[in-house]
């Protein structure tokens, strides 16, 4: 793998990009799962895109003020040190985004309360990672991507749609290249990579078999 491919794969498939991604293909694949079958596509959209603000857009511009005040060295937040800040910022958005969902957006909280169950879990992930980070780089991007991994084959073993298959199997190619980006940037170990994979599955897959 080149380095402008791993560049690429680390920048299009971020942590904070990935729950807008996994969202956004269960909305079109099973929204049934989701709650959301019964809004139209024009809601679905509005939907995906508040999730979007709330998930993405609102951490990324607190973390790039930090970066302008200095308090972040840089963007790519390399060192645990610089890790911290943008960590705790955004557990604590996600935190709020999964109240907000969950109790506050009517009636999304009543016609699909999984998917503040799905941010619980998110947010769960986050907040270990956070923790662990303190102390040891665990990758945030193999979490991520392994909670997408583990939402995925978790619903397609108790629900048994066929869509999730095809599915399933793009997001386990997509890891295998994404998780060989983060090794061929030297962005993490072996051990650093398994750890955040491991990590994402089994919360995501418990999250699953446990609440929907």
């Amino acid at each position: 793998m080149n380095t402008r491919l791993a560049n690429f794969l680390s920048v299009a498939f971020h942590p904070l990009l990935l729950p807008t991604y996994l969202f956004g293909v269960l909305f079109w694949l099973v929204p049934d799962l989701l709650g959301v079958s019964s809004l139209a596509l024009s809601a679905q959209g509005s939907l995906l895109l508040l999730l979007f603000l709330n998930t993405f857009a609102a951490p990324a511009l607190l973390i790039y003020y930090f970066y302008r005040l200095g308090f972040v060295q840089s963007l790519r937040l390399e060192t645990l040190r610089d890790r911290q800040i943008p960590y705790v910022i955004t557990v604590l958005i996600y935190v709020l985004s999964t109240y907000l969902f969950g109790w506050r957006f009517q009636p999304i909280s009543e016609l699909a309360p999984q998917i503040a169950i799905v941010l619980g879990s998110i947010t769960f992930a986050m907040a270990v990672v956070a923790v662990v980070s303190l102390r040891w780089k665990i990758s945030a991007h193999a979490t991520g991507i392994g909670g997408c991994v583990g939402a995925i084959s978790g619903l397609f073993v108790r629900y048994g749609d066929f869509h999730l298959f095809y599915l399933l199997v793009g997001s386990v190619l997509l890891t295998g290249w994404l998780l060989s980006a983060r090794l061929h940037l030297n962005a993490h170990t072996p051990g650093q990579i398994g750890a955040g994979l491991l990590l994402g599955l089994l919360v995501s897959v418990e999250t699953v078999f446990v609440f929907f």
